[in-house]
């Protein structure tokens, strides 16, 4: 399924979703992982997550791109540049999903599944409840065809799950940023979704085929996304990907540990840009943050390459005085 292609030592990515006005926290991951692959002599991805109907705006996404070229962060490859795995926005990529999981009903490993929320988080929050936090607590996986039709006739519409085989081997990795990590799949992901019951693609199937078909071997993120990280080497061995290498970068949160977030619309690049901020201050503080330089002072990315050293970063989340910036 995958494609072969010669491609550099390195090849990373930043993938965010245009729902809103990219703000500290997207850029913080993206000037790292940006910085990771230019020291590494490798082609940076841009690539659009826009996946969801309801949220996603190609007004985002034009702002993203304009946003990211002001900070001087560039691309090999995106929707703006093309590339050779072309296209760059999940939303024109769809058949690339189905076709995965066409793949993976081959080898008997999807189901339909009939559980509702309510009804799976019913089961989970119970006393004596199933342990995984996305399993099928009504079984579908036994449906026959005809109880499967029933449901339909019945107005259920239903998603599709992963079926993790008895018997997978504990999913073990080296974190780049928050070493050795290991993860039982079906004591804690379970049967995750692989397509929501509105047709959707989920996120866990869409981000492995992509990074798969693009040759992506280095993916740098935020920690609140290292439990996804099992599944999705798991997905990647069955589906024929090399997994590649991945590292959970600590997140900025306010001074109340929020998350930086969309909702803080003072803190968006376009807000900032608004009020006279400079892109070498903001390069500057995320620089400071990270500890590639002292104290804040004026920087371009560029002036940054060769200063990161991913396993000197950090662990835990870095509070910003969000009063200051703003």
């Amino acid at each position: 399924m995958h494609m072969t292609s010669s491609f550099p030592l390195s090849r990373g990515r930043f993938a965010p979703s245009p729902t809103g006005a990219i703000h500290l926290g997207n850029v913080w991951t993206a000037l790292l992982a940006w910085l990771d692959v230019r020291q590494g002599g490798g082609a940076f991805v841009l690539r659009m997550e826009d996946l969801d109907p309801d949220r996603s705006r190609a007004y985002y996404a034009a702002q993203l791109v304009d946003d990211l070229r002001w900070l001087g962060l560039d691309w090999d490859e995106g929707p703006d540049v093309g590339g050779p795995y072309v296209p760059y926005a999940q939303n024109e990529r769809r058949s690339c999903y189905a076709d995965a999981l066409s793949i993976l009903k081959q080898h008997d490993l999807v189901y339909h599944c009939y559980c509702t929320r309510a009804e799976v988080r019913e089961a989970a929050s119970a006393p004596h409840g199933l342990a995984p936090r996305e399993f099928c607590p009504h079984r579908c996986w036994q449906l026959s065809m005809r109880e499967q039709q029933a449901r339909e006739v019945s107005g259920r519409r239903p998603c599709v799950r992963i079926r993790i085989p008895d018997g997978t081997p504990e999913i073990v990795f080296d974190d780049l940023c928050r070493g050795p990590q290991s993860e039982k799949l079906m004591q804690v992901a379970g049967d995750f979704v692989l397509r929501r019951a509105d047709g959707v693609h989920a996120y866990q199937l869409a981000v492995v085929v992509d990074d798969g078909l693009m040759a992506i071997n280095r993916v740098v993120r935020g920690a609140d996304l290292l439990d996804s990280t099992a599944r999705q080497i798991w997905l990647h061995q069955v589906l024929g990907y090399p997994p590649p290498e991945f590292a959970h970068v600590p997140l900025l949160v306010d001074p109340e540990g929020h998350r930086l977030s969309k909702r803080q619309a003072a803190l968006a690049i376009s807000a900032l840009r608004a009020r006279g901020t400079r892109p070498t201050t903001i390069i500057g503080w995320l620089a400071a943050w990270a500890g590639l330089i002292p104290a804040h002072e004026e920087v371009r990315p560029v002036d940054l390459v060769g200063l990161l050293d991913l396993r000197q970063l950090q662990r835990h989340d870095i509070t910003v005085d969000t009063d200051t910036l703003c």
